[in-house]
């Protein structure tokens, strides 16, 4: 086994631990990698894939390595009604990458999600999890700008 996912010896190596042993990778690395896949067929002694037909097949699993700031644009109803189309369309603009994306130098990923339960500052985005509300173009290129610059 990959010395680098020696954490999945945490569980038993029988098969039903199988998608425990991917929700732990992705929580430790952010997403499943090629080696985590081979890691994890080695360490559960099933062929890679069947692995990678468990990771397709749950949305919950992600295969791109999410960037330094994971941009979260909400569509719920009130973000929604109050332009979200038009906000994550901005970011895409800005960053030149589409939902589910990371940008090339690694430092932006983002997603479209259900809600943050922020609706009362529509049209919302969280960047790492601060919540960024009542957004235009001026003020989404400024946050974005200050990301930018930490780098």
């Amino acid at each position: 086994m990959n010395e680098a996912f020696s954490y999945l010896s945490e569980m038993e190596a029988e098969k039903g631990n199988l998608i425990k042993g991917l929700q732990l990778i992705q929580t430790r690395e952010g997403y499943v990698s090629d080696d985590a896949i081979r890691a994890v067929a080695a360490y559960f002694g099933t062929p890679e894939a069947e692995v990678e037909g468990v990771l397709t097949f749950y949305a919950q699993f992600k295969r791109v390595k999410p960037g330094k700031y994971k941009i979260s644009v909400c569509d719920g109803t009130a973000c929604h009604i109050k332009g979200a189309t038009q906000i994550r369309a901005w970011v895409q603009a800005e960053l030149g990458i589409g939902d589910g994306q990371t940008t090339e130098d690694g430092l932006f990923s983002l997603q479209t999600v259900a809600c943050l339960g922020c609706c009362s500052l529509a049209p919302v985005m969280s960047i790492n999890g601060t919540v960024y509300g009542k957004l235009d173009r001026k003020s989404l290129s400024r946050i974005l700008n200050e990301y930018k610059a930490k780098g």
